[in-house]
């Protein structure tokens, strides 16, 4: 995962022929792209941009494959250094509890990481089984809340109204013939306190949710959210003493055709959840 956050824009440009000079058209005033009034583009324009990426790219690509022109320069078979494909920051743990990563730094960075996995693991399908969901209340929250975090945890994820309305069965599980899908995908983090052995951290995910296959009545749909997990820590490890949720902030959805239930349920199946967030 990357902290940097890099923004772009820029305007358009026309040239006229003819008279052996460029006219420059200005841009017009920059429309708010989360505001409620919004200009379709227009196809040719659309299409223009299209080309002229691809055309970049191809450049871009050429240009990176070249070489140095020294005729006596080989190709070398050693592997490139561990260093140029490594992550940054601290390395990630190694030890796990119920499958969850455990023993963060003693820090700001291992206080974003701690949030982050627990983010996922609390997002998880397994929140909608009993045992599962336990073992990673246990894992997650401090002892002296885990009893009062569990029960009502409990309340929620075995309420057969709740269960229903989503379309599982009272024991949680999928229809025959369907795929639930609940799975959280971290974005970035940011540390709102940090005071030696407590912390608050901010963590804005993406989330897949729903049931996959024919004939759901829940189809898989994409939420944004910002989860601010409060953190205490203890015995070696951070752990949460509460956390909050609030919606968004969700970016402008891009002109995507929905993938069928079909490929929706075999990306599901194919690709695995991520095992450590940052």
């Amino acid at each position: 995962m990357s902290n940097d956050e890099q923004y772009g824009g820029g305007g358009s440009y026309g040239e006229v022929g003819g008279t052996g000079q460029t006219r420059t058209r200005l841009p017009d005033s920059p429309a708010d792209p989360y505001g409620p009034t919004r200009r379709t583009p227009r196809a040719s324009r659309g299409l223009v941009t299209v080309v002229g990426v691809v055309v970049l790219l191809v450049a871009a690509i050429a240009f990176a494959n070249q070489g140095p022109d020294t005729p006596g320069d080989q190709p070398s078979d050693k592997p490139p250094a561990a260093s140029s494909t490594a992550a940054t920051g601290t390395t990630p743990v190694t030890d796990k509890a119920a499958g969850i990563p455990k023993g963060f730094a003693h820090d700001e960075q291992g206080a974003q990481s701690a949030a982050a996995n627990y983010a996922v693991a609390l997002g998880s399908d397994g929140m909608f089984d009993a045992t599962r969901r336990r073992a990673v209340v246990q894992a997650v929250y401090l002892p002296d809340v885990a009893a009062s975090a569990q029960s009502g945890l409990d309340k929620i994820y075995s309420d057969p109204g709740f269960l229903g309305s989503i379309g599982l069965e009272a024991d949680g599980k999928a229809p025959k013939g369907l795929t639930f899908i609940s799975r959280t995908n971290p974005v970035g983090t940011k540390v709102e306190k940090f005071s030696g052995d407590t912390a608050s951290v901010s963590v804005w995910y993406s989330s897949l949710f729903g049931l996959a296959g024919e004939g759901s009545k829940n189809p898989v749909s994409e939420g944004w959210y910002t989860n601010t997990f409060e953190l205490r820590w203890l015995n070696g490890d951070w752990r949460v003493s509460d956390f909050t949720q609030k919606d968004g902030p969700a970016p402008v959805g891009r002109d995507q055709s929905a993938a069928s239930a079909e490929e929706m349920a075999a990306a599901v199946s194919q690709f695995g959840g991520l095992t450590y967030a940052r």
